[in-house]
């Protein structure tokens, strides 16, 4: 048992400190390109990879869909790929990274609320307070950021609509008695969320404007192997043990997101993200005691 919880401790750190790191270098790969160009170049190689390691190297047996797998599959790519992380390259065109990684701190409370009313599972006393100890904590972290931060209206609602978006998507996936390993279900929902999003790549006539720098390159090698694989492999582990307490992981994003903007940007780690991390922290504690 208590290696379990150990296993699940390094699993949620290694998933908070990988996918809080996605806003920075999103920020930095919209700056050479069209943000949905951007998020179709990192799909489609990062969902040809694993497919192509699952299927060439791995050869696992029986991967292959069936039917109802395919809607399965293609219904998970549109809430987790398309509309989320569609919704995210575009949003930090016009928000900042910190605010980017603020974001995945609404996502334990829609998933909660549609945990409820989708998987009819009522969140414990203690995964509640959690959940308020946690919101209360990124609140007065991010405080000064929201204080001194660029953003528009419109950057915020499409910020919230990706958020909605990759909630209903993580409720749906608990929902699911999957047969297909995490590598198959990850390429193939990558991929597939790909495949939905060019057309409106297509029409956004991105690919004309864009440029396929270093620093683009930098930023889709860092998107596909840290986040898209490594990231999202983390983040099946927790949510098939149970997706509210897994949500209370996302909490940290804010945090090290933080430390990468201090890092990277330049932007300072203040009093108040202290005292927010000990709050997280707390929050964490609480949501994940038996």
């Amino acid at each position: 048992m208590k290696q379990r919880l150990s296993a699940g401790v390094l699993a949620g750190l290694s998933f908070a400190a990988l996918w809080a790191s996605a806003s920075v270098a999103t920020k930095f790969g919209v700056q050479s390109v069209h943000p949905l160009v951007l998020a179709n170049v990192r799909f489609f190689i990062a969902g040809s990879g694993m497919l192509l390691f699952a299927y060439g190297i791995q050869r696992t047996p029986n991967a292959w869909p069936t039917r109802t797998e395919w809607r399965q599959l293609t219904l998970f790519a549109l809430l987790n790929t398309t509309i989320y992380l569609g919704a995210f390259v575009l949003a930090l065109k016009q928000v900042s990274a910190g605010i980017g990684s603020l974001s995945t701190a609404t996502n334990p409370l829609f998933i909660a609320l549609l945990s409820a009313l989708w998987l009819r599972r009522i969140p414990r006393w203690n995964e509640t307070g959690g959940l308020m100890l946690g919101l209360l904590g990124v609140a007065i972290a991010t405080y000064p950021l929201l204080q001194t931060s660029y953003a528009t209206v419109s950057g915020l609602l499409i910020l919230l609509v990706g958020m909605i978006s990759v909630s209903a998507a993580t409720v749906y996936y608990a929902s699911i008695q999957w047969r297909l390993p995490n590598l198959v279900i990850n390429g193939w929902q990558v991929f597939i969320g790909g495949l939905l999003l060019l057309p409106f790549t297509l029409v956004s006539g991105g690919f004309g404007e864009s440029e396929y720098n270093g620093r683009f390159w930098a930023s889709v090698l860092w998107l596909i192997l840290p986040v898209s694989v490594a990231a999202l492999q983390l983040w099946f582990y927790l949510i098939r043990q149970d997706p509210v307490r897994a949500s209370l992981w996302l909490f940290l994003c804010p945090i090290f997101g933080f430390a990468y903007s201090y890092v990277l940007m330049g932007e300072p780690i203040t009093l108040y993200t202290l005292i927010g991390t000990t709050f997280v922290i707390g929050g964490l504690w609480l949501g994940r005691k038996r």
